[in-house]
C-alpha cells in the first residue's frame, strides 16, 4: 500500500546546507539548512528552509509559496516596498521576482515550489 500522506518530519530527512552565491550576498555570512521532504513530478518540491542573518539578491524563475514559522526576514522588489516577514506570515513569490532577501534574524519557513 502506498502512503499518499507526507508529515513534515525533519528528522526523515538528512539536511542540505548551503549559503548564497557570492556575487549575490550583500551583506553577512548567511547559512542556509534545507529539508527537502517531497519531490514531486512535474517539479513540485516541499518542505522546510532556514537562514542565518545576512542579506543578498534574489531572482525568482520559479513559483513559491511559503509560511514563516520563526525569525526575522525583510523582503523587497526591485523598485517595491520591503515586506516584512515575521512567524505566522505567508507569501507567495511569482516567477519574475527580482529583489532582496535579508534575515535581520535566523528565519525558519516552510514551502512548497512549483518550478
Amino acid at each position: 500500500m502506498t502512503n499518499h500522506a507526507l508529515g513534515f518530519d525533519l528528522s526523515s530527512v538528512t539536511p542540505e546546507t548551503g549559503a548564497p552565491a557570492p556575487d549575490r550576498l550583500i551583506a553577512g555570512e548567511p547559512v542556509f539548512t534545507t529539508w527537502n521532504l517531497e519531490e514531486a513530478e512535474g517539479g513540485l518540491y516541499a518542505g522546510v528552509w532556514r537562514a542565518t542573518p545576512g542579506k543578498w539578491k534574489i531572482t525568482y524563475e520559479e513559483w513559491e509559496y511559503f509560511h514563516i514559522l520563526e525569525g526575522y526576514s525583510i523582503v523587497t522588489e526591485e523598485g517595491g516596498e520591503p515586506i516584512q516577514l515575521r512567524a505566522g506570515d505567508r507569501l507567495i513569490l511569482r516567477p519574475g521576482f527580482v529583489g532582496t532577501w535579508e534575515v535581520v534574524e535566523t528565519t525558519t519557513k516552510d514551502y512548497v515550489i512549483r518550478v
